[in-house]
């Protein structure tokens, strides 16, 4: 029960976070903070499809395509930071 409680809270984190990203590149049209809000949103689908599956306790075939999700996050963070570097 607990380790659900808690995956919802960090579903909504992501989401809120997701949402100030989108305010902050909406006020500055900067594609950095658009970045971030797609790859926050990446990482908030990773953990309902966790959460939907139970990865944690078992592992099927899906888990490394769930680990991708995340990975597409991480990427996409990257590459809103060179992004941002080169156009400065």
């Amino acid at each position: 029960m607990l380790n659900q409680f808690l995956a919802g809270a960090a579903t909504i984190s992501l989401i809120v976070i997701s949402l100030f990203f989108l305010r902050f590149w909406k006020r500055t049209g900067d594609r950095l903070f658009l970045f971030f809000a797609g790859a926050f949103v990446f990482l908030m689908i990773e953990r309902v499809v966790r959460a939907v599956m139970a990865v944690e306790t078992a592992e099927t075939e899906w888990t490394p395509y769930v680990y991708m999700i995340r990975l597409v996050a991480f990427v996409l963070i990257i590459i809103a930071i060179v992004d941002k570097n080169r156009r400065s």
